[in-house]
């Protein structure tokens, strides 16, 4: 069974594809990448973009995600943006109508 595994770093990028035997699970897929398994739990883990357990059993095709920790509280950065630009006074734009 050819499964693919996946994770980004924040300079790289890396894809492995491995061939695995039928009934292998998440948790064999990232320990036949090499990657160290103790760094990613349930949280961090999918299948297409679907956030599964590492006890998931793998189909023919699957892509296997690994996600990293967010590094900026998405609400903290959506207050900063709006400090920046407040509603109404953002900036015009020309229209050019030649």
């Amino acid at each position: 069974m050819r499964v693919e595994v996946v994770f980004a770093l924040p300079d790289t990028q890396q894809c492995i594809v491995l061939d695995l035997p039928e009934g292998a699970t998440v948790a064999d897929a990232i320990a036949a990448a090499g990657i160290d398994a103790a760094a990613f739990d349930d949280e961090h883990v999918g299948i297409w973009n679907r956030r599964v357990t590492r006890a998931t059993v793998l189909r023919e095709a699957d892509r296997v995600e690994l996600y990293r920790p967010i590094t900026a509280d998405p609400k903290q950065a959506r207050r900063t943006r709006a400090e920046r630009n407040p509603v109404g006074v953002q900036a015009k734009r020309r229209i050019n109508r030649s």
